[in-house]
This record gives structure tokens, C-alpha cells and sequence, in this order.
């Protein structure tokens, strides 16, 4: 490796600096604003990381390197990839704008290469764990070769280090011993409201150590260290070793002369020696010299750690405000330069009034060429690369046979179905669940097709000859990864699996399984998955109180109210496996579908029985999110709208009063998300002249304005009970919006009015009102 230019290195880490901190100034103080209101920004929090990034980018990093780069040090990276030439002058002009470069960094959204979105914080450093595990398996499946192998880097604000996914994260990866990582800590000292905890600081070595991490401290830099070994600098590091985040960052904004009058009252003659080489603004630019800031430092110890592939979690110590007017001010998160303090700045790094964007200004002839040289040069520069679709071929999915099903049975059926084959699909589908394999049925697929690992490991179970229905050896050949209990872990793995046709050009169908309960445990991560347009299959189980045993704790509400309000996420509910079956051979072609998206099904645990079909005309309907079970007559009065495990009491509810009421509808609800939105998207396109009627608009078409609709789920009533303003009916909406308890199906249906009985008193005083 050769050794790299300092020099330039600086001199391109002082133009990041400047073309970070005047991108978010011209958004604030230049650009027009016709709302007034404050665009802002972080330029504090954006000068604290260049230098860590300046010497990753410019040197550490190679081409098969991937970055998570900290929420607010988006403007760097931008700075980053406009030297680089693969962001226009026009879009940091924008930046925070309407298709301007985003506020944090966006691989939908931002026309740079952006290998992780961030913004919600801890979310894009934990994925990058995941993203190596995904390496990993890909390369045991030579869909990656060795050579072609990167290093996964996240850059983390400290107070990330607050979020509990990270350690979430970091317990997980020491079970599958992951390589390959870099988590590097903007140790900068402040969060938003404050300073940070001196004493948390303190136990991050000790964690990430005990999880198999090896931990380099970066604190101070060369020039400092030079200081502090040399005659009476003993003194002066023992006293900063000790000294308090809030008491360094209020010195870092006073200036020298405070550093010295400090210094002098805690040290005395112990100090004199030290004190006596330097003057106030050489006190300060020394102090100034932290780890994090210090090019060699960083080059260095990037350099060593690239010797191996261990992971390894750096704390670089920093100032946020780095170089500004506010450096070390408490409040300095989301402040910003006025003009007068960047005109000066302007000044001081040579750069004339009107060249501020010119990617080299202030440089001098000798070091521009060099600075030049180390942009062209950059190992990791590329190209915004196209997303590429429709590479796999999907087999028609069969419904298993039987009489009586629950859609989760049905669930492993299919995917056992599909382990026996040899198509590409099956090769393809990556299953991972957070220590619920068994009972979300995915144990005979695991048995199939096996559990991967990095290293082999047999079944002791099975080699003991002890009778198990799981037969769980791990290999490098298996498709099924197995997490903790952790729901956070799981999205963030099918959201790293989703990204590899991106990444790797080789496209996985991850299959996440979990307790429908449980979703929001992972919420924050599910959508931060989908933001980036992540796709899986996400299968959800057992759901809603037809759980009734296990109690109102295993009894989920508002699922499908999070799914509606979900985008990139599909979400089904079916009643019978063969609507399973054609919902997840959909799916996966939403994988795979330029157009695609993610699909999340709500499965249940309920055997119910099965129904005739004279022909496949309602599968369409039953994939754009309803059909008609049976058709009302034309101008009929009322209607029973039901949804997924519930079916089995509307079509009794339907039975007993067909023959009284012979127009009565029976409509099949399996995604009141697409009902939704073709509703929504039927009402946009008539603002915009065209009169395209929703799905669900010509499912009620049958019915008179007048008509009564009772609505049925296993969850909220509100996730049906907006039907009525489609056309203007009446609702009658039964649900749950209590939790549940423990009982028998019939108790409980009973006690929260989901039962046969309620559904034809609804019926009843609908048509009472009606008439």
C-alpha cells in the first residue's frame, strides 16, 4: 500500500469542510425561499466527520466497499460525490429542495450512489452487520468471489450509540460470527440537547469487546501526541485523560487563552514547562488536534485494520463545529454560519466572491494537481447504477389440498412444496425468523433445504439418535437463517437480503417469519427497510383473537392499520390456501417487478373449511384486494364485508339469511391496504380530469346508495369500516379495539361481537334503519 499524501489529503478535507458547510448555507441564506421557513441543516455535525470520511473515501476504502454514512454528515458525502463528478452543482443548489440532493443520504431518492439510506438513527449502522452476513452467504453460494468480497463501514454519530438496535445488533452478529465490518464513532461529545455521558463512553470498549470486536481509540492526534510525550506533557495528558465531555467541548469554544488559564489552575508548576512552547492560537490548534481530525492518525490505523477482517468498532474522538465560529457549543447542532462569519471564512481559505462551487478553489497550483490526482484515483468512485428487474423465472404457485386448512399450515405446505423442487426461485428464497421457525411453520423448509453458517455444525440431536421432527444440521449450502428474539434483527435482515439484486446483482427472495403481535417491536426497522425499497415477503402469525388461548398479549389489533399506513408494503390477509397460494406466487413476482414492492401477510392458526371454486375468476379480484364470495342482486339493501379468519361466521351469517334476504351480498376482503389506495388513486386522478372508477368502487356498485354494509375482521373495525365512503354507505363495523383475554373462539368471539349472532343483528338493524 503506498503511503498517502497528507498534504492533499488536508487540503481535500478542508474543501469538504467548505463545500458541506456552504451547500447547507445557500440553502438557508441564498436560494430564494418562498415559505421563509428555515431550510437547515448540520453543518457542526458535518465538519466533525470530514476528515474520517476524507480519509476512507480518498484512500481506505476500495470498490467493493459499502458505507453507511451518519444522518447529518449527508452533506460531506454529497461534497464527496460533486468532486467526484457524480453530483451536479445543480442539485446541491437544491439541497433539501424538491428533487435536490436529499437531507440525509437516499438510495431512491438522491441521484449519488447511496449504498444504505440513513436518517433513522442506529438503523443504517445495524444493517451494515447484516449486509456482511448476506456477503457471507452469498459468497458460500460462489455469487460472490472472494476477490469481489467488501468491507461494510457505518459512520456513527455518538449519539447513535444510544439506540438500542445497535446492541440488538452486535449480539447477533457475535452468533454468526461476522467479519468484515467497520463501525466508526464520530466521538464528537454532543448530541442535540446536550453533552454526552462521560461515564456511558466508558463501557463501549467493554461491550463491543465482549462481543468479539476489536476496539481502537483514536484520541488524539499526531501532532498532540508529539506534545504530550515530550517534556511536561505527562501532566497534560493524565489532566485530559480526566477531563469532563462538557468542560472539553466549553474549552473548544472559548478559545486558547482559556485552554491556558485552565490548564494553569488545575496543573500549576506541573504545567509551566508545556505552556511556556506555545502562544494562545497554537495552544488552541493543538488542542484541537484529536484522532478524528487528524489524517495520519485515521490512514494509519485504517491501514492496520485493513491487515485482517475482523470487525472492528473505532471511536475517533472529534469536536462537532469543527473549524467554525460555534465549535464546541453546546447548542451548535442545527446551527449555522450567518454571512458575515462564512464570508470571512471565504476569505481565509482564498476563495474569491463567486467561485464558492468551483471544486478546487483556494487550492494552490502545487497542491491542486495533487488533490486532482487523489479524486481520480479514489478506489471506491463509481457510478448511480440502474436497478435491475425481471431476472428470475417464477413458477405458478399450487394451493395444497384439503378439505379443512389454516392459512399458516398452508403456508409451510407451500414452501415445502417448493424446497423439493429445483426451480431458480427455490434456490433463491432466504428464510429467517427471530427464534419462531417452528411455530410459523417454516420447519419443514428448514428441514429441506437446512440452516447456513459460516462454519458447519452438525446435529447433535440427530447424531445422538434422539427422535426430533427437526433435522437442523448448518452448513454453507443452507437457506434459512436463524435469529434471536429480536424483531428489530429481523427486519434489518430481510432488508439486507431485499438489497442484494442491487448490491450484488443476484437477487434474493427473503421470507421473514414472526408473531403478528410482535410487529411493532420492529416497526421503526420494517419501514426503514421498505424506505429504501427493500423487497421481501414478510409472513406474519398467528394473528388477531382467533388466537384465543394464548391470551390478549398474543392477541394483535392494528396490524392492518400499520400496513395501511405502510408504503413499499403490500399487505394481504387471506381466508383459504388458495388464495395463499396465488398471494405469495404474487409476491414474489413484486420482488422481482420494476413496479414491485414488499408483501406482508397476515396468516392464522384457524383450520377453516375450504371453498368450491367453479374457475379462477376471482383470483384476480382476490389480488387486487377483493371479491365477491357471493354477488348481491342489483340495488340489493345490504351486504356482509368480511376478512380472513372471520370468514367461516359470514358465510354462516350469509347461510341463514339468504333465503330471506336473496340479494345479499357476501364480499371477500383480502387487502383493505389496495382497496385503499385504488380508492385514494381514484380520487387523485378525477382532480386531475380522468375518471378511472377503484376496485372496490365496482365491487359496490351493485349495491343501492342505501345499502348497509357490515364489516368483519379480526382487528380493528376501522380497517373496514372506511367502506362506507366509497359510495356512501351505511356501516356496521365489527372488530376488536380492546385487548383480548384468554378463552375459547366461541367465548371470545361472542364477548367481542365477532360471532354469527352479531353479524345478523348488524344485518338486521341495518335494514331496520334502511326502511
Amino acid at each position: 500500500m503506498t503511503t498517502p499524501d497528507i498534504a492533499a489529503l488536508s487540503a481535500l478535507d478542508e474543501r469538504l469542510r467548505w463545500l458541506a458547510s456552504w451547500t447547507i448555507h445557500h440553502a438557508n441564506h441564498v436560494r430564494p425561499k418562498a415559505d421563509g421557513v428555515k431550510v437547515g441543516g448540520h453543518q457542526a455535525s458535518s465538519v466533525s466527520i470530514s476528515a474520517i470520511m476524507t480519509a476512507l473515501y480518498f484512500d481506505a476504502l476500495g470498490p467493493n466497499d459499502r458505507v453507511a454514512v451518519k444522518p447529518h454528515a449527508g452533506p460531506i458525502l454529497h461534497a464527496i460525490h460533486y468532486l467526484m463528478g457524480s453530483q451536479s452543482r445543480e442539485n446541491l443548489e437544491n439541497f433539501r429542495g424538491l428533487g435536490g440532493a436529499q437531507s440525509y443520504p437516499s438510495r431512491t431518492k438522491d441521484a449519488i450512489p447511496v449504498d444504505f439510506s440513513t436518517g433513522s438513527v442506529g438503523l443504517g449502522v445495524a444493517i451494515t452487520l447484516f449486509s456482511s452476513l448476506i456477503q457471507d452467504y452469498l459468497t458460500a453460494r460462489d455469487r460472490v468471489a472472494p476477490d469481489d468480497r467488501g468491507r461494510f463501514v457505518a459512520l456513527i454519530g455518538d449519539a447513535e450509540l444510544d439506540e438500542g438496535n445497535i446492541y440488538e445488533a452486535i449480539i447477533e452478529g457475535a452468533k454468526h460470527d461476522v467479519r468484515n465490518l467497520w463501525w466508526i464513532v464520530d466521538y464528537n461529545r454532543q448530541s442535540l440537547d446536550a453533552t454526552s455521558a462521560d461515564r456511558m463512553f466508558e463501557r463501549f470498549d467493554e461491550i463491543f469487546s465482549a462481543c468479539g470486536w476489536r476496539v481502537v481509540e483514536l484520541r488524539y492526534g499526531k501532532k498532540l501526541e508529539a506534545a504530550l510525550d515530550a517534556e511536561g506533557g505527562k501532566a497534560i495528558r493524565d489532566w485530559l485523560d480526566t477531563l469532563p465531555n462538557a468542560d472539553l467541548s466549553v474549552l473548544h469554544y472559548q478559545g486558547g487563552e482559556k485552554w491556558r488559564e485552565r490548564i494553569a489552575a488545575d496543573l500549576g508548576k506541573k504545567a509551566e514547562t508545556f505552556l511556556d512552547a506555545y502562544d494562545d492560537e497554537r495552544l488552541l490548534d493543538l488542542m484541537h488536534d484529536l484522532g478524528g481530525h487528524c489524517l495520519e492518525t485515521l490512514t494509519e490505523a485504517f491501514a492496520d485494520a485493513s491487515k485482517d477482517d475482523i470487525p472492528t468498532f473505532f471511536i475517533a474522538w472529534t469536536i462537532k463545529g469543527y473549524g467554525l465560529p460555534f465549535a464546541g457549543h453546546k447548542d451548535n447542532h442545527a446551527g449555522l454560519m450567518n454571512p458575515t462569519q462564512i464570508a470571512e471564512w471565504r476569505e481565509q481559505l482564498g476563495i474569491e466572491e463567486g467561485a464558492e462551487w468551483d471544486r478546487l478553489a483556494g487550492l494552490s497550483d502545487n497542491l491542486s494537481p495533487k488533490v486532482e490526482a487523489l479524486i481520480e484515483n479514489a478506489r471506491i468512485q463509481r457510478e448511480k447504477k440502474p436497478r435491475t428487474f425481471g431476472t428470475v423465472t417464477i413458477p405458478a404457485i399450487p394451493a395444497p389440498e384439503g378439505k379443512e386448512q389454516a392459512t399458516q399450515a398452508a403456508f409451510g405446505r407451500i414452501l415445502m412444496d417448493l424446497s423439493k423442487g429445483g426451480s431458480d426461485l427455490a434456490d433463491r428464497v432466504l428464510t429467517t425468523s427471530p427464534d419462531v421457525t417452528v411455530s410459523t411453520n417454516l420447519g419443514g423448509w428448514v428441514n429441506q433445504r437446512g440452516l447456513f453458517k459460516r462454519r458447519d455444525m452438525e446435529d447433535v440431536f440427530a447424531n445422538a439418535r434422539i427422535p426430533s421432527a427437526q433435522k437442523w444440521a448448518a452448513t454453507q449450502a443452507g437457506q434459512h437463517i436463524e435469529l434471536g428474539i429480536a424483531e428489530s434483527n429481523l427486519f434489518l435482515m430481510l432488508a439486507a437480503a431485499g438489497l442484494a439484486g442491487d448490491q450484488y446483482d443476484h437477487r434474493l427472495f427473503p421470507i421473514g417469519t414472526l408473531y403478528d403481535p410482535f410487529i411493532a417491536r420492529g416497526l421503526d426497522a420494517l419501514n426503514y427497510g421498505c424506505y429504501q425499497d427493500a423487497r421481501f415477503l414478510l409472513v406474519a402469525t398467528p394473528s388477531g383473537l382467533t388466537l384465543g388461548s394464548e391470551g390478549g398479549a398474543h392477541q394483535s389489533i392494528n396490524p392492518p392499520l400499520i400496513a395501511m399506513g405502510q408504503p413499499g408494503l403490500r399487505h394481504y390477509e387471506p381466508a383459504f390456501a388458495d388464495e395463499l397460494a396465488a398471494m405469495m406466487e404474487h409476491a414474489f413476482r413484486l420482488i422481482d417487478a420494476e413496479d414491485g414492492e414488499s408483501t406482508y401477510l397476515r396468516l392464522s392458526t384457524r383450520p377453516i373449511q375450504q371453498v368450491a371454486r367453479e374457475d379462477d375468476g376471482w383470483k384476480q379480484g382476490a389480488l387486487d384486494g377483493g371479491y365477491w364470495l357471493h354477488t348481491p342482486q342489483p340495488n340489493a339493501d345490504a351486504a356482509i364485508v368480511a376478512m380472513g379468519a372471520l370468514l367461516p361466521e359470514a358465510i354462516a351469517a350469509h347461510d341463514e339469511l339468504k333465503d330471506e334476504l336473496p340479494g345479499l351480498g357476501l364480499l371477500v376482503v383480502t387487502s383493505p391496504d389496495l382497496l385503499h389506495r385504488g380508492w385514494t388513486a381514484a380520487q387523485k386522478a378525477r382532480w386531475q380530469g380522468r375518471h378511472e372508477p377503484s376496485h372496490i368502487a365496482r365491487l359496490l356498485e351493485p349495491l343501492s346508495r342505501r345499502a348497509g354494509l357490515v364489516t368483519l375482521c379480526d382487528a380493528a373495525p376501522a380497517s373496514l369500516s372506511w367502506l362506507g365512503g366509497v359510495a356512501g354507505h351505511r356501516v356496521a363495523p365489527l372488530g376488536v379495539e380492546q385487548f383480548g383475554q384468554t378463552g375459547s373462539l366461541a367465548d371470545l368471539y361472542a364477548r367481542y361481537r365477532l360471532d354469527q349472532a352479531a353479524i345478523t343483528e348488524s344485518v338486521a338493524e341495518l335494514l331496520l334503519t334502511t326502511s
